[in-house]
């Protein structure tokens, strides 16, 4: 069973509709009595980090879910600005995040970007991992939909499990024990994101 936060930030239907083509059952969880049960989370995210912060400690969810990932070691996996929920503050805003990887969120230098659009990060790009089984079969030529302004910069290099290229390399995926981050949408990256969805249910 894989839930997914529901705290009024993110494709909710998305994931649940990859799942089911999967054939994986899903649960939404809106309330911490949602959450009891769960054997493995999603956190979506979209937006701007403080609002979506917000939303997250105001939806009665939060002390649960430190529970369940900080004491009862359920993965967990971080879509986009939730894996940068997941870092200790961000320069977007002022709150502080959930502490689950020792990382801080960093805005790109447009200086070092080439292109002629330089921010936001948009469109599909190469993902470089580590071999790990979140990319068991996407480690030679997987592209991902990126759409973000902000990275996510681990302060332990072992957190690394992915980079990708945009002005300077950086972590598009990190992985501290049982806590994932995954910086593109992979409900938006077609059947390469649809492997590693089905990878992270196999965990």
């Amino acid at each position: 069973m894989i839930t997914i936060i529901d705290y009024g930030v993110g494709n909710i239907y998305a994931f649940q509709n990859v799942y089911k083509r999967l054939d994986i059952p899903t649960k939404i969880a809106k309330t911490p009595q949602d959450l009891e049960d769960a054997q493995k989370l999603i956190l979506p995210g979209v937006g701007h980090f403080d609002y979506a912060m917000s939303q997250l400690n105001n939806s009665g969810m939060r002390a649960k879910l430190d529970e369940l990932v900080l004491e009862k070691k359920i993965p967990v996996i971080g879509i986009c600005v939730g894996m940068q929920m997941m870092g200790n503050k961000s320069d977007e805003g002022q709150l502080e995040g959930l502490k689950w990887i020792d990382a801080n969120i960093r805005k790109f230098d447009e200086s070092t970007i080439h292109q002629r659009t330089k921010l936001p990060h948009m469109g599909w790009n190469d993902v470089h991992p580590s071999e790990h089984p979140l990319f068991k079969g996407l480690e030679k030529d997987a592209i991902f939909y990126f759409l973000h302004s902000f990275y996510f910069e681990c302060n332990d290099p072992k957190d690394i499990l992915a980079t990708s290229n945009y002005g300077i390399s950086f972590t598009s995926a990190a992985n501290h024990e049982n806590v994932y981050g995954i910086q593109f949408h992979p409900e938006k990256s077609h059947h390469y994101g649809e492997e590693l969805l089905h990878n992270f249910a196999k965990l």
